[in-house]
């Protein structure tokens, strides 16, 4: 079973102004799908007037498709920081595919819309695209949303297994494996070459092993620094693999825009505002 927000914060900034500012549901996908999905997620807010809230996220290694009052896209993997605007009252629901989980969808490999957008249609076709949004549009709650997503793909999804498969769970072996940092010892247990590693990643998720191992080592530091100012960062970078606390932060840094220290504080200081309302 997918695991809430306030157990699973992986890829959302300051987590705990998140919170504050919007509600984030996570629904399963049903037993067919869920070889190609890993869940859906529906974002609603109400924000006074003059309040904007800019949620700042660290997607994962994996497409998702998004339905907005404005539209539909399909986001590829996201290598930089994304930034969203929320303002008024809203809602949207996503579709979180596994690692590879789209890659039939796409029918082309999934590197060729890495760090784009497109529409809905240009996938599904422009009546099928309509239809959903449409649908979307109607339900009522996102429970039934994630239902409404849940049908549309379930007409669509490949019966027979596929090569991606075997990938997304490769994928999520590198998640559950903190301290591994190098392609060529995941390669070695693969036994496949760091070559041929390269190729069907580029091809089944969209982007290198290397990026996928650095990218859940930097969540696991970002949760840890959500938690508290107090952390050893030197434990922290051991624990995670890397040579040294230097090269934690540098990587860190890279990718959140803070070293770990100052996100720390900044988290710290988040929470601190919110305890005092």
């Amino acid at each position: 079973m997918v695991a809430p927000i306030e157990e699973d914060s992986r890829g959302i900034l300051d987590p705990t102004t998140a919170q504050a500012r919007f509600r984030l549901e996570r629904f399963d996908p049903s037993p067919d799908l869920a070889r190609v999905v890993d869940r859906y997620w529906a974002v609603s807010w109400d924000l006074p007037d003059g309040v904007t809230h800019h949620q700042e996220v660290l997607t994962h290694p994996a497409v998702n498709v998004v339905f907005e009052s404005t539209g539909a896209g399909v986001y590829g993997v996201q290598r930089r920081i994304q930034t969203q605007e929320l303002r008024g009252s809203g809602r949207a629901l996503g579709i979180m595919f596994r690692p590879a989980g789209f890659r039939p969808f796409l029918g082309r490999p999934l590197s060729t819309i890495t760090g784009r957008t497109l529409d809905l249609a240009e996938v599904f076709g422009r009546a099928a695209a309509d239809a959903a949004q449409h649908d979307m549009a109607g339900a009522d709650g996102p429970e039934e949303m994630a239902r409404v997503a849940d049908r549309f793909l379930a007409a669509r999804a490949p019966a027979e297994r596929q090569p991606g498969e075997r990938i997304s769970a490769i994928v999520e072996r590198i998640a559950a494996q903190p301290a591994l940092l190098r392609v060529d010892e995941l390669s070695r247990d693969l036994s496949l070459s760091p070559r041929h590693l390269q190729r069907l990643f580029a091809d089944q998720v969209g982007v290198s092993p290397k990026w996928v191992i650095r990218r859940y080592r930097i969540y696991e530091a970002a949760g840890r620094a959500a938690e508290g100012v107090d952390v050893n960062w030197a434990d922290l970078a051991a624990d995670l693999g890397y040579s040294d606390q230097a090269h934690l932060t540098r990587e860190f840094t890279a990718a959140v825009g803070l070293p770990p220290a100052a996100y720390a504080r900044r988290c710290a200081a988040s929470l601190a505002a919110l305890e005092s309302v």
